[in-house]
């Protein structure tokens, strides 16, 4: 099978899986697309019109406060439908539902009273007085209230239905919500009641409610929801037309689709298959809002009630009515109710045309097909350029027709599909590149830096002698007092013991960026800035030398293990390390027929003479002074003004204490000061002073310098007898490599 037909496979089953998924709509893709559509609803929320013939009666905090904790006596919500009535609210509605008796009604406060003949007769009289929900009973009766229920799954009562609905189509029990049963308020409180509807939502996995039920089956009958009957109470209507798959005018081609829409009087209602509305929030505001204290006081009249719908609810916290929407994290329930009539009032409504799901579908054929030939003969870049286009025209397709129209159009599952059929096309694309490019990893991979391998086979070119000129940071790392270590072991140990230490430093040097150029013998060499570029070689190779020096306590009782478990002498392991920055040559070095990636010029030597003095000033670490510019944030302290061998000038050269903490730490401060006076002193011939210096700084060392101020020590004694010439710098001339 060519690649150009197993291309085509790969590319035609990708494709086809993407299309089969987007009929599955499986949940995570379902709930990317809703938060993309919460966020078009934050950037552009429907807009509050505070002229809409709506208003919430809100038994908030205060209402509580002045009329005392919930529940309320019926007789209290009586008088709240009675003033509303009375101020001419064109219907009413209780967002609460009542399925007991309320126990504050006279009869049932008798129960509590204490069994005397003395309150027989006002027992009598008090047994003669209505109960509560028979006052409440009356007051909805004189009025056109809408009382709600909740479908429930586990059953219960079956609500009085108090409008009749009219099917286009298919029957929309088939498509709607249902529940078993429901928990319904009072039968004399629904005799009463002009109108019914179901308080329910369905809940997301996220808990945001997003669409509202406008329809539901509870047992074997259709109820329309809550907002439903509001809106058709308010405009007297008696009816809902529910148009589904099959209706006229309506192509399903045979399938049963859903409902459509439904008619509430003078208003048509899109929905989606099931029956639910989208809802299109707006901002909180406090204009919806009534409180119910001032409705009963009188201060809120005709002006703002007549001819509006009220819906008594509540936004008081403690009563836990609060849900997540797309635009706020906690609003009442009631407000909920309130905004799905709001946008039907406007006309302002989101929803997924039966066009939509087929017309993402087609894009993602049509893109996919076109990313996928491109791929393939123009590469990743060309068909990256033409897919980033697909995804950012999908995203404005989706926005402006949701500015626009209402529409729902999804970004999600396009860009998923697209950027799914890129990857694909570009794995297969390099794989066959990579297959090419292994025989040259594979020809130099043996003798040649990694790094190296991997641009030569990005460009096989570049396999020729010659080199650039970089400015680069050396590493060079040497075991000190080798030949004593090795004479006590035979050749396997021996390799052992070199393995098992450069193979920690190898990885500390390629983590931190390196490049290793060689091992020879006991030493290893690095550095940093080629063939890659790195703008921080020399802190790195710092960090690297760091770290090494925290490895080597592991490393020699690992060591100390093998040798007693041999019964053979150990001999601790101490490593120097010579650190330098600047200019040198890299490149290809060596014959037309063999050659290696290597580094040459004067600062190579520098940093191996650097390494080679470690031994006589005692430190781990020693760095030359371009190293210590390039890596300031690094704990340094100048040892001495040296003339290495092979120099004709000297050179100031620091000892790598620590990193940036110890560098700010209290103790390096007051070291570094103390030993900068030091070596000003010293410099100047000034012997009593450096020599009290020299001592000052002995005391706070704790950063394994002993052997340097020793050093200092015997150089001030002798200078005392033997003065140096007047002009001197305080420069010394190393005595060897």
């Amino acid at each position: 099978m060519g690649p150009r037909l197993l291309y085509a496979l790969i590319v035609g089953a990708l494709i086809f899986c993407a299309l089969a998924l987007r009929i599955w709509d499986p949940s995570p893709v379902a709930r990317l697309r809703s938060l993309v559509f919460d966020t078009y609803q934050q950037i552009e929320p429907r807009e509050f019109n505070p002229s809409l013939p709506l208003s919430i009666v809100d038994i908030d905090e205060d209402s509580l406060k002045k009329i005392g904790q919930w529940p309320w006596p019926r007789t209290v919500l009586a008088d709240l439908v009675r003033k509303l009535t009375d101020n001419g609210a064109a219907a009413i509605g209780f967002d609460i539902v009542f399925p007991e008796p309320d126990r504050m009604s006279p009869a049932n406060a008798l129960r509590f009273w204490p069994q005397s003949d003395a309150l027989a007769g006002l027992r009598e009289e008090v047994e003669k007085l209505p109960s509560n929900d028979q006052v409440l009973a009356e007051a909805i009766g004189q009025s056109a209230v809408v009382l709600g229920f909740i479908g429930t799954p586990e059953g219960g009562s079956i609500p009085q239905s108090k409008a009749g609905f009219a099917n286009s189509g298919d029957d929309p029990r088939l498509f709607a919500p249902s529940f078993p049963g429901a928990a319904a308020s009072l039968s004399e409180l629904q005799d009463k009641a002009a109108g019914a509807g179901s308080l329910n939502w369905l809940p997301e996995q996220d808990q945001i409610i997003r669409r509202i039920p406008m329809v539901v089956q509870v047992g074997d009958k259709l109820y329309p929801s809550f907002v439903a009957d509001m809106l058709r109470l308010a405009q007297g209507a008696s009816t809902y037309v529910v148009k589904s798959s099959g209706a006229s005018s309506e192509q399903s081609f045979g399938e049963q689709t859903g409902i459509v829409k439904i008619r509430i009087g003078d208003y048509q209602v899109p929905t989606e298959a099931d029956g639910q509305m989208w809802i299109r929030f707006s901002k909180t505001a406090k204009e919806r809002y009534l409180p119910a204290w001032h409705v009963l006081n009188g201060d809120i009249g005709k002006d703002q009630i007549e001819g509006r719908i009220a819906i008594i609810g509540t936004s008081a916290a403690g009563l836990l009515d609060l849900r997540a929407t797309p635009l706020e994290a906690a609003v009442p329930g009631v407000e909920l109710h309130a905004q799905a009539i709001e946008q039907i009032l406007q006309g302002s409504f989101l929803q997924r045309p039966d066009f939509v799901t087929p017309a993402e579908m087609l894009y993602i054929l049509v893109l996919s097909l076109l990313i996928a030939i491109l791929i393939y003969r123009l590469g990743a870049l060309g068909s990256a350029v033409v897919g980033g286009i697909a995804v950012i025209a999908v995203v404005g397709v989706s926005w402006y027709a949701f500015e626009a129209f209402g529409w729902l159009v999804d970004p999600i599952y396009p860009a998923i599909a697209l950027t799914a059929t890129y990857l694909a096309g570009t794995l297969f694309v390099f794989l066959r590149t990579e297959r090419e490019r292994n025989r040259v990893r594979y020809a130099f991979s043996h003798y040649m830096a990694p790094a190296l391998v991997e641009r030569l086979a990005d460009d096989p070119s570049r396999l020729k002698l010659g080199g650039e000129t970089r400015d680069m940071t050396l590493l060079f790392s040497d075991v000190r007092g080798f030949t004593t270590i090795s004479e006590g072991l035979d050749a396997e140990e021996l390799t052992h013991f070199l393995n098992s230490l450069f193979t920690p430093l190898s990885t500390i040097i390629l983590e931190e960026q390196g490049t290793i150029d060689k091992f020879m013998g006991d030493a290893v060499m690095a550095f940093w800035n080629a063939p890659l570029d790195d703008d921080e070689h020399a802190s790195h190779a710092c960090r690297a030398a760091l770290r090494i020096m925290e490895q080597m306590p592991g490393l020699n009782e690992r060591w100390r293990g093998e040798a007693e478990a041999k019964g053979r002498t150990f001999h601790p392991v101490r490593i120097g390390i010579g650190l330098n920055t600047g200019v040198c040559c890299v490149g290809n070095l060596g014959s037309d027929t063999r050659f290696d990636y290597s580094v040459i010029g004067d600062n190579v030597n520098v940093a191996s003479r650097l390494e080679g003095q470690s031994k006589t000033y005692d430190v781990v670490t020693i760095a030359g002074e371009a190293t210590t510019e390039r890596a300031p944030d690094f704990a340094f302290l100048e040892l001495d003004l040296l003339k290495v061998k092979g120099k004709t000038e000297a050179s100031r050269i620091f000892a790598l204490l620590g990193g940036s903490d110890f560098k700010q730490s209290h103790k390096f401060i007051d070291l570094s000061t103390r030993h900068t006076e030091f070596l000003q002193r010293y410099r100047a011939q000034d012997w009593d002073a450096a020599e009290a210096l020299r001592r000052e700084c002995g005391r706070m060392n704790g950063a394994g310098l002993d052997q340097l101020y020793a050093l200092y020590r015997e150089r001030i004694a002798y200078f005392r007898h033997n003065p140096p010439p007047s002009d001197w710098d305080g420069t010394v001339e190393a005595l060897g490599k």
